[in-house]
């Protein structure tokens, strides 16, 4: 199959890798333009154009694919199929029935759960024993499309979704290449999602990462995880400083949501239904540490107080 891929980093390179090592043929890149990266702020190529070159594949970065330009530039490549994977931007009908067996989208959820900009996160967030990648055909509402398959993996108890992301993008490249094998063969078969079955995640803000004390310890542990590495999991120690919390676990205790049960081995902080030990905080402008030196240096005892991340005093 003759596709052209369409994507941004760091999700869509694994994928195009597998893809690249197919027995498909590449026509194209088609990414967002290269913004300016790192301490100097200078405009570097991003690793999926750099990969692109590599292979010596043609590179379109248009600001916006809404363009006759784009549309004619894209229709002159003459793919068999368009292969999307975290784009970030919907596209439109002329684009979508531009190849003759339309877009595909590798999607990092079991859809029709979780469709939106933030799926791997939601899925942790809310304790969900497995999750996946599914490759849906592109239509015009998001993620609406039928599926053509599905790849599934287990949600473990110490899973971050940056780990899970990793673990999902490798899976949506070997996901993808079936996808095209299928299609080559003529056996493409696209199952509808369930309406009754649909969630959303809608794309992640910074005050999502916000946590609350009054919630129940189990909840916030998956939030911890669900946020690490971004936009992290935030808490305010006293004197208003910010702290993200990296690692936490569950454990026994009881007693005003943010106090500290325990400041000295542990660091136990009392949550509306149960307690949360912190394992690994960043403090505001330091480095990540295990909970107990931080708690060291800030000088705090149990009975000190967690404000709730944004909260302000």
């Amino acid at each position: 199959m003759r596709y052209v891929f369409l994507g941004s980093p760091p999700f869509a390179v694994p994928v195009l890798e597998a893809l690249l090592g197919s027995g498909h043929v590449a026509l194209g890149l088609v990414t967002r333009p290269d913004r300016p990266r790192g301490r100097g702020r200078e405009v570097q190529a991003s690793p999926l154009v750099e990969l692109a070159r590599e292979r010596g594949l043609p590179v379109l970065q248009p600001e916006t694919t809404k363009t006759p330009e784009f549309v004619d530039a894209l229709r002159q490549l003459a793919p068999d199929v368009l292969l999307v994977a975290s784009y970030g931007e919907l596209l439109r009908t002329e684009v979508l029935e531009l190849a003759p067996h339309g877009a595909l989208n590798v999607h990092g959820s079991l859809l029709p759960r979780w469709r939106g900009a933030a799926p791997i996160q939601a899925a942790v967030a809310a304790g969900d024993a497995e999750t996946g990648v599914s490759i849906q055909r592109m239509v015009l509402a998001l993620d609406a499309g039928d599926v053509l398959l599905e790849r599934r993996t287990p949600i473990g108890p110490e899973d971050t979704a940056g780990e899970l992301f990793e673990r999902l993008a490798r899976l949506g490249g070997e996901a993808a290449v079936e996808a095209l094998d299928r299609l080559e063969r003529g056996e493409a078969r696209y199952t509808p999602q369930d309406p009754a079955l649909v969630t959303h995640a809608s794309k992640l803000q910074k005050q999502d990462g916000d946590l609350d004390w009054a919630r129940p310890a189990v909840e916030l542990e998956r939030l911890v995880r669900a946020m690490h590495p971004w936009p992290g999991a935030r808490a305010l120690a006293p004197g208003d400083r910010p702290l993200v919390v990296e690692a936490a676990r569950v454990v026994e205790g009881s007693g005003e949501p943010g106090a500290l049960l325990e400041a000295g081995p542990r660091c136990v902080v009392a949550c509306g239904e149960g307690a949360l030990e912190l394992l690994r905080v960043k403090p505001a402008g330091k480095k990540a540490m295990a909970a107990p030196d931080w708690l060291r240096g800030a000088r705090l005892e149990a009975g000190a107080r967690l404000a709730n991340g944004g909260e302000t005093r």
